[in-house]
């Protein structure tokens, strides 16, 4: 019987998130524009908001501030330290409308792209952040602050092609900077830049070379370089720096796994299990093997466990398939193979099993049909090993 690939592509939200590195970047609010108010005489509201604000009472210089804007409502400065006492406080949800009515009074007026888009990073509003931050960057081209938040929220934001084009000069210019350098890394590798995640994370594995996380995801790297070999390296180094690193035993279980090294495999996902004992991969792929080894009940077990565990795991399905119909248990192995399919109707290799399925039930017509699937289909080959294993953390720093 010919030999169909059965990687599945599994989506964001249905991966466990790992955060491989704590990344703070401190970010302030600068000051907002020193272009004077309307009405800034003595005891002016203006006058007492920013003697307030000089001596840290953003609470009293809140109030004034905002009574400078309601007698004033065309002063973008004023607009712009209300956002900037606003941020001080904590209150960046508010602080936003206030950058944002003062940017549209005055586009130009200094700093108040910036202290927009950084109001919008901190209350999490990545995509939001963007479109200030590009023009604050426009504006200042040399400002690494804007630069980093930009990146960052393009981080923030999963567009992640977009970061490391932001973040790449950031880094050259501090090349010091590991944890942005981290940040950088899982960019390229989650745009799947596997050459860029493969120099950064050398550089990260250079600095710390006992960290099971960075050696994790340099094999990542290496793999989607189609390196698989040296990848194997690497997660045994992630293995030996911490044999109980989430993730890590299955992975290298996996990359034997592709390689066809079903000892060095099972051995493998044996140890992730010992960790976690319903990590649905680890019991997914034991599963596999011992359907190939010709063990269908042991296979079973394996395979039906892992379908509890996960209910959009396709290759726990499409083995459950096989194993069922071996079984004589035709109508299970229906259910199996259509709930393969529908994982992901552009395998074939589901189709092929459907189609000797329906032969053996006796159903020519609907076999024809299936077998035609294949025919269409073309043959996808295993999968890289970042596809299976938790992203890196998408969430960037606050």
């Amino acid at each position: 019987m010919a030999r169909f690939a059965r990687g599945e592509t599994l989506g964001y939200s249905q991966l466990r998130l790992v955060i491989p590195f704590a990344v703070v970047i401190q970010v302030c609010a600068p000051v907002g524009a020193q272009t004077p108010a309307h009405g800034s005489g003595p005891g002016s509201a203006a006058t007492l908001a920013m003697a307030a604000e000089q001596q840290g009472n953003f609470a009293e210089a809140e109030k004034d501030w905002r009574a400078v804007v309601q007698q004033n409502p065309r002063d973008a400065a004023a607009y712009a330290s209300l956002g900037v006492v606003l941020a001080r406080q904590g209150k960046y949800a508010e602080a936003i409308p206030a950058y944002r009515k003062a940017s549209q009074l005055n586009p130009k007026l200094p700093g108040i792209q910036l202290n927009w888009g950084i109001a919008a990073f901190k209350q999490g509003d990545f995509e939001g952040a963007i479109a200030p931050l590009t023009a604050a960057v426009t504006s200042d081209p040399e400002s690494g602050q804007a630069r980093t938040l930009l990146g960052l929220s393009c981080y923030g934001a999963k567009r992640f092609a977009d970061s490391v084009r932001y973040l790449e000069p950031v880094v050259k210019a501090n090349p010091t900077s590991t944890e942005l350098r981290k940040v950088l890394a899982q960019g390229c590798l989650l745009s799947k830049n596997f050459t860029c995640a493969e120099e950064e994370f050398r550089q990260i594995v250079q600095q710390n070379p006992d960290s099971a996380q960075a050696h994790l995801l340099m094999g990542q790297a290496l793999d989607g370089l189609g390196r698989t070999p040296e990848a194997i390296a690497e997660f045994e180094a992630a293995v030996k720096a911490n044999p109980k690193e989430p993730d890590a035993n299955f992975g290298l279980g996996y990359l034997h796994w592709k390689s066809n090294h079903l000892d060095e495999a099972k051995a493998a996902f044996q140890e992730e299990l010992a960790i976690d004992s319903n990590h649905a991969q680890a019991l997914a792929y034991l599963g596999d093997i011992a359907m190939k080894e010709e063990k269908p009940q042991e296979a079973l077990g394996y395979l039906e466990k892992a379908a509890r565990q996960r209910k959009d795991l396709r290759i726990a399905y499409l083995d459950l398939g096989a194993v069922l119909m071996e079984l004589k248990r035709n109508p299970e192995a229906l259910t199996a193979l259509q709930r393969a399919i529908a994982l992901d109707p552009s395998q074939p290799d589901a189709h092929f099993r459907l189609g000797r399925l329906y032969q053996a039930m006796g159903q020519n017509e609907k076999a024809a049909q299936e077998f035609a699937k294949v025919q269409q289909l073309h043959q996808k080959a295993d999968e890289d090993v970042a596809s299976k294993m938790p992203k890196p953390s998408e969430a960037p720093p606050q």
